[in-house]
């Protein structure tokens, strides 16, 4: 049983050492333990306790990697875990009784084991990081092509994308309906004979304020429930449509023609 123990001990202390950050004291559902969750795995953690060999921190406690001046690898950080494992940390007295009872060449070879895993975590995560990168960047290069569509002034030599997304925000909203209005009063006030082509109110209205064909409609149905405005039908062939992006779909017909509603 001794024995038994004491290889246990040597192996659960060789973990430690490799792990700067400590490691769960017991493994546990497959999970990477200092001991193995047995009575022999118990006792010697039991051991190792007592002799000041393993430092171990309580589930409401994390381990920082600073030193705390009185030989420890790790001081004692208040901190809330997530996982209610006790977590060992080896001292500088458990590294000198590994290092008496072992050959240092077993030692050293789990910490390079360990630096060997931490350089292909870094490597990953370092790949993941590029990957957020390029996403960044495309997601950058997106947003600068569509405010460069945006109507207004364009952008200065020396304006950042933040700058930009400010002097977007602080363009000021345009109220299509009142501009639609405005535009089918001058319209009928100058003697036309006919009601005006969606098209040719859409191209008026862009002469004040900057709209998009989706704005425009948006305008004419409020103003058409409202009861401000008619809103008459194509009547020719569909294919005879003229600029059909214009046209609006009002119940079961295609408006293409507005007037402003009398009284």
């Amino acid at each position: 049983m001794a024995d038994k123990s004491t290889t246990l001990i040597l192996g659960a202390l060789g973990r430690a050492a490799a792990s700067a950050d400590g490691a769960p004291l017991f493994a546990a559902r497959g999970d990477a333990g200092l001991f193995p969750a047995t009575a022999v795995g118990r006792q010697a953690a039991q051991r190792c306790k007592d002799e000041g060999w393993i430092r171990v921190l309580s589930p409401e406690c994390e381990a920082s990697p600073a030193s705390n001046g009185a030989g420890d690898t790790a001081v004692l950080v208040r901190k809330k875990r997530k996982t209610a494992s006790e977590i060992g940390i080896l001292t500088e007295k458990g590294l000198a009784w590994l290092l008496d009872q072992s050959s240092p060449r077993q030692v050293l070879e789990d910490f390079v084991r360990a630096l060997e895993a931490r350089q292909c975590q870094g490597a990953e995560m370092l790949t993941a990081l590029k990957r957020m990168q390029a996403g960044f960047d495309a997601l950058k290069a997106g947003v600068e092509k569509a405010l460069g569509r945006l109507p207004g002034r364009g952008a200065a030599p020396s304006e950042s994308l933040t700058d930009r997304f400010q002097h977007f925000h602080q363009q000021p909203v345009c109220d299509a309906p009142s501009v639609l209005l405005v535009r089918l009063t001058e319209w009928q006030t100058s003697g036309a004979s006919e009601d005006c082509p969606l098209p040719e109110l859409f191209r008026r209205s862009q002469a004040a304020a900057p709209l998009t064909v989706g704005a425009f409609h948006d305008g004419l149905r409020r103003l058409h429930e409202s009861g401000r405005i008619y809103l008459h039908p194509w009547t020719g062939p569909l294919h005879a449509l003229p600029e059909p992006p214009f046209a609006l779909l009002v119940g079961h017909e295609i408006a293409y023609y507005a007037s402003l509603r009398q009284g």
